[in-house]
């Protein structure tokens, strides 16, 4: 017998360690480039050098409150029991449906050769999760989605 369906958990799956790396390295340049502003600014309008220092001093805090954002609180996918949803991904397609929406999920692999699950929707639409951003394994992943998919769509083993 299984688990009725509010009795599934959500799963969340994160970035992958070196997909969140590229976030912060972008996060990073953005602060150097506004620190680099604020320095600028205090040079030419005179105005006192610890203001340099606090936009410094800012932007570090700034870049380490995002890394642990990115990295550990913000779920790219969430599965639940009426649906999913992906977050921070490209070219995803459709970011979030219910799973009564889903008439199937394959595996395949995107036009790099990087593994993909694609759920196509009954409107012929599609969701397209590249499985290498995630912080799980691959067959982890996508043994936990089937799950959610049957449960969601009131599929039930023999």
């Amino acid at each position: 017998m299984t688990a009725p369906l509010d009795d599934l958990p959500v799963s969340d799956y994160r970035l992958a360690p070196a997909v969140g790396v590229r976030f912060v390295g972008g996060l990073l340049v953005l602060v150097a480039v506004l620190v680099f502003a604020t320095t600028v600014v205090v040079g030419l309008l005179e105005l006192p050098s610890w203001l340099m220092l606090a936009a410094a001093g800012l932007g570090v805090l700034a870049v380490l409150v995002g890394a642990y954002v990115v990295t550990k609180r913000i779920a790219v996918v969430r599965l639940g029991p009426d649906g999913y949803r992906v977050r921070l991904v490209r070219g995803v397609g459709v970011p979030a449906a219910g799973w009564k929406e889903v008439r199937e999920a394959v595996t395949s692999t995107d036009g790099v050769g990087a593994p993909v699950v694609v759920l196509r929707l009954r409107d012929e639409r599609t969701t397209t999760i590249p499985v290498q951003v995630l912080a799980a394994d691959r067959e982890d992943f996508v043994r936990d989605l089937l799950t959610h998919l049957r449960h969601g769509q009131g599929v039930r083993p023999l």
